[in-house]
């Protein structure tokens, strides 16, 4: 090796070395980012000029080696939007088109797909879920009439934080049992109910017995405006019990109301209408099923013996809160306790994701390296969301001031043979003169 092969080895050695002090000061600078990736420096020689008479010179590059699979520490957070991934997978966000970035109507996103292990979100005044980067959380909707998840559509998850309207109770059901000597006549229960504008309104069930095994049933509904009164009863029915206490049978003849069939093993539904000033309202007494143990029975007993009452009806509720669970269903709660699923999170999979290519703001893209990102729900994968945590940079600081170190004697060294090649050149121009 020439003098001059010598100067160009030891120039690519600190360039070299350059590269690796950028990375050391990139992963030192980011060693408490959430979800950062620590970037590690490979050296690899090439030869720069070869004969059959001559060696060339070797020479070196620096080629960065990410950490992509690597994962960092999972830390418990305050906040309880912030989510971790157990395991491989990215969130898939997007980047906003700048210029409606601060508007208070729907963003605009760039069609480029990014991926990131940062979960630190939070849901900004426009309602969408946006990590520290700025980047926002993409996922699947849920429809919230029946419940299922649109697979086929990746966007933004946008939160409505609108008034919820009030839902009028259409089902009460209910698990007591009657009493076969009643102490009193007759035994009744209240249970609360809604109508369509939200107001409570009372429902009173009254039963007097006829006969063994024999009832008749009164509600009532003291709110009722169609000419009933507390006194009156808005409709009335008529029920048997078998010799082992279970509902046998269920009539009514009011006008409006309908009972099921006296079917063994079949729902014993009886309907009622009510109105409250709003139109008719048609609820549904759930009694068990016929010839069932739980719902409405018969046994042993002076007194209405209650288990439990409850409807699905409820008032109007303000936006409350968000909560998100393990397999990334997001679920909105309102301040009457109603809560509604309206989104779920899936994860993005890559063949190999330390080929990803690197952006800035933890965010990454796929390459042809890496492969087209899978996206699946949660678990699909063997992955797992960790609610109210972050995951912290994979970065050990220890062994980045121990890479500094090196980098600093190899760069030193490189340095000192351009010194001495320089002594050996100036030698051999004063033997010339």
């Amino acid at each position: 090796m020439s003098i001059f092969g010598a100067l160009d080895t030891s120039v690519s050695g600190m360039q070299a070395q350059s590269s690796a002090f950028t990375n050391i000061s990139d992963n030192i600078a980011n060693s408490q980012t959430t979800g950062y990736k620590g970037v590690d420096t490979n050296f690899i020689n090439y030869l720069t000029q070869s004969s059959s008479t001559s060696n060339g010179a070797d020479s070196v590059i620096a080629r960065p080696d990410y950490s992509n699979t690597v994962a960092g520490t999972i830390t418990q957070s305050t906040n309880p939007l912030a989510l971790a991934i157990s395991g491989q997978g990215y969130f898939n966000v997007s980047d906003p088109v700048s210029s409606t970035a601060s508007s208070s109507a729907t963003q605009n996103f760039q069609t480029q797909q990014y991926y990131t292990r940062s979960g630190d979100f939070k849901l900004n005044k426009q309602g969408y879920l946006v990590n520290g980067t700025g980047a926002y959380l993409n996922g699947w909707s849920i429809n919230t009439t029946n419940g299922v998840v649109n697979t086929s559509s990746l966007a933004p998850i946008q939160i409505s934080q609108a008034t919820t309207p009030p839902i009028a109770t259409s089902t009460v059901t209910l698990s007591a049992s009657l009493p076969t000597t009643p102490a009193t006549s007759p035994v009744s229960t209240q249970v609360d109910i809604y109508d369509s504008l939200g107001n409570l309104q009372q429902l009173n069930l009254s039963w007097t017995q006829t006969g063994a095994n024999q009832w008749s049933m009164a509600a009532y509904a003291p709110g009722d405006t169609a000419g009933n009164t507390a006194n009156t009863p808005i409709a009335t029915a008529s029920m048997t019990f078998g010799s082992d206490g279970t509902l046998s049978t269920l009539s009514t003849s009011s006008a409006g109301a309908s009972a099921s069939k006296n079917t063994a093993g079949q729902p014993a539904t009886l309907t009622i209408p009510a109105n409250f000033g709003n139109g008719t309202q048609n609820i549904a007494l759930d009694f068990g099923t016929f010839g069932g143990t739980a719902g409405l029975t018969q046994y042993a007993g002076t007194g209405l013996n209650l288990q439990g009452a409850s409807q699905n009806g409820t008032p109007p509720g303000n936006f409350s809160n968000l909560s998100i669970d393990t397999q990334g269903n997001i679920t909105v709660n309102y301040s009457n306790g109603f809560s509604q699923a309206v989104a779920q999170i899936p994860l993005a999979t890559f063949n190999a994701p330390d080929a990803l290519q690197n952006q800035s703001g933890q965010l990454y893209t796929a390459s042809q390296g890496s492969g087209a990102a899978t996206i699946n729900a949660v678990g699909s994968n063997g992955n797992a969301l960790v609610t109210g945590s972050t995951e912290s940079s994979n970065v050990d600081i220890a062994t980045q001031f121990t890479s500094l170190i090196t980098a600093q004697q190899a760069y030193t060294a490189n340095s000192k043979v351009i010194t001495t090649a320089q002594q050996l050149l100036q030698t051999t121009v004063n033997m010339v003169q």
